[in-house]
């Protein structure tokens, strides 16, 4: 409504028009800053992904998740290498990673295929290593090698264990390698009847001991005696005197440095495995054998 014209004049009321002028600075520049905040964040967290599946999983699950990308589709089920989801259905914390076993899933799964025949644990080694049983066996070999050319040379050099060098003899056997310390009818590891080591042959435990200690190959032990009889077999017999000299065998080899992890089994046979199997009484079936054992999954289970 116009304002009235003021009193005895006809001039039109004056009309005010005021301007507002609205400066940009602090106002709202749009979203382009919250796509690229979002880009930033997706990428960290992939970055952490990345990091945690590299910590929290073996070289073979790593090889099976980058496999899932490749261009070749394989029935993984038969050919026994897990379920068709990533890491074959089951979850990385798992023990059974591959196997016949397929988890949850039944989609085919995508692997890159592997050319040529073999096992089901083709290209790969026992479990916590790359290397192959046999590779393994090779370098138990090796090192058994080594410490026999050790113990010669060290008889060689000290002349109080020269005259033992006849007591000592190394056996390769399909368990590992055996060393015998075998007695005869001038010499006796044993003080005759019991379990006390003699002087010289406690000393030649212990070098063995020092050659064994390089080694990481468990360890087994076997008393032998020869068939004569004791008196009173309630008291005394050859079981108990044959497991007994086992016993304070693996008693020397430990003061020598030897954990009691390493000594797989002690155990006496009597005169039941004699070395001079047509004369059971011939004192060169008394003997304390020391085998070294392949390792385990490294020789054939």
């Amino acid at each position: 409504m116009a304002a009235r014209a003021p009193h005895g004049s006809n001039q039109p009321p004056k009309i005010i028009v005021k301007k507002i002028y609205i400066e940009g600075h602090g106002g709202h520049h749009g979203g382009a800053w919250k796509v690229a905040y979002a880009d930033f964040v997706t990428a960290m967290m992939a970055f952490f992904l990345l990091m945690w599946l590299l910590g929290a999983t073996t070289e073979k699950q790593r090889k099976g998740i980058a496999d899932y990308f490749a261009p070749t589709i394989l029935n993984t089920k038969s050919l026994g290498v897990g379920g068709g989801g990533l890491l074959g259905g089951n979850s990385v914390t798992t023990d059974e990673k591959t196997g016949p076993l397929d988890g949850n899933s039944r989609m085919p799964m995508i692997v890159a295929r592997a050319d040529g025949a073999g096992g089901p644990q083709i290209g790969t080694g026992a479990k916590g290593s790359l290397r192959s049983r046999q590779a393994i066996a090779e370098e138990d070999r090796r090192n058994f090698s080594k410490l026999k050319q050790q113990v010669e040379k060290q008889l060689r050099e000290r002349q109080n264990l020269a005259k033992l060098a006849k007591h000592i003899r190394f056996t390769m056997t399909p368990n590992g390698m055996r060393i015998d310390l075998v007695d005869d009818a001038n010499y006796s590891m044993f003080a005759l009847g019991t379990t006390a080591l003699e002087s010289d042959a406690s000393a030649l435990i212990g070098m063995v001991a020092e050659g064994i200690r390089e080694t990481q190959n468990p360890i087994m032990i076997r008393g032998h005696t020869d068939s004569l009889p004791y008196g009173d077999p309630r008291a005394m017999n050859n079981w108990m005197l044959a497991t007994g000299r086992a016993e304070a065998t693996r008693r020397r080899l430990a003061l020598g440095g030897l954990p009691e992890s390493r000594f797989h089994r002690i155990e006496g046979v009597a005169d039941r495995e004699p070395m001079i199997t047509d004369n059971p009484m011939d004192p060169r079936n008394r003997r304390v054998a020391i085998t070294l054992l392949y390792r385990a999954g490294s020789f054939g289970q």
